[in-house]
């Protein structure tokens, strides 16, 4: 029987699992993937307090081992349900496993978005991809495309321009929506070429892998072909709170609807990071909803 049971080993959930620890309480981490969550795939960060610049793996790593190193226990499964009963809850995994705690700590975090277009999760692995510091040296010397215009998609461009002989980013939108500074730097870039207010349409595949795009201008109404070896998706991502929405009640975008007291709808849940309805979803607003939430659910429990 654990103090607290921490659903999500992102940002959020490991500053949860801190806090708890800290305070002298009992802490599961489960973590369906990686520890560290999203930011674990970023090449560089430099918007986290004390550190001018941080890969994101090693501000993972450096998270990961200060939990574990106070203490935390931690298992990677898949959380299917949480139900609680005469006050405790029991949590339970696709793995078979059964856990249980006086308290739980919602931080699912959020997974990527897809276009929804045919034949993309076919294509998952074999041409499509989310990270390019996971996948990008495969396309070392190759052409690939960038699809969307945030900051994971600039930052992920700029990596991916370093090791691709040309790099197309396609964004629906007449301009991009990361930061100034990236996007500087990725014009500069002589192999980038960028088409804005543009969609990608369809996947061009031969034998099962990708060959190619075909995106429409929305301002010409021209549709093309664009012949690609890869292409990588920062289209957004979309919270995964479905199997809690007993315990938390959702928005109309499937976001836990709490505000910054983290409080979920049954006594003893509290939901934290980006799966948490929000203005902002950043590395330092994720730490600060774990905090908030480590320490609710230690009052709740003292």
């Amino acid at each position: 029987m654990y103090d607290i049971i921490v659903v999500g080993g992102g940002p959020a959930g490991l500053t949860a699992a801190i806090y708890a620890l800290r305070a002298g309480k009992t802490v599961l981490v489960i973590e369906k993937g990686g520890f560290g969550g999203q930011i674990a795939f970023s090449p560089k960060v430099e918007n986290i307090p004390g550190f001018s610049v941080i890969g994101g793996s090693e501000f993972a790593e450096k998270l990961t081992d200060q939990a574990l190193s106070l203490g935390a226990d931690a298992e990677i499964e898949t959380v299917t349900a949480v139900r609680k009963t005469d006050g405790v809850f029991t949590v339970t995994t696709e793995e078979g496993g059964t856990y249980q705690g006086k308290a739980v700590i919602l931080a699912v975090g959020v997974k990527h978005r897809m276009l929804g277009l045919p034949g993309e999760q076919e294509l998952i692995g074999n041409g499509i991809s989310f990270c390019a510091v996971c996948d990008g040296a495969f396309y070392a010397g190759q052409d690939t495309a960038m699809i969307g215009g945030g900051n994971s998609a600039l930052q992920e461009a700029l990596l991916l321009s370093e090791v691709c002989r040309k790099v197309t980013v396609v964004q629906n939108l007449p301009t991009f929506t990361g930061e100034a500074k990236l996007a500087e730097a990725l014009l500069q870039k002589d192999n980038v070429e960028v088409l804005f207010s543009t969609l990608v349409t369809g996947y061009v595949q031969e034998n099962g892998s990708l060959t190619g795009l075909t995106v429409k201008s929305e301002e010409s109404g021209e549709e093309k072909a664009i012949a690609v070896d890869g292409a990588f998706l920062a289209v957004g991502l979309v919270p995964e709170n479905g199997a809690f929405a007993d315990l938390a009640a959702l928005d109309d975008r499937g976001y836990f609807a709490a505000d910054d007291r983290c409080l979920g709808d049954v006594d003893g849940v509290f939901v934290a990071g980006d799966c948490r309805q929000k203005n902002i979803r950043q590395v330092v607003t994720a730490a600060s909803d774990g905090a908030i939430a480590a320490m609710a659910a230690c009052r709740f429990l003292d």
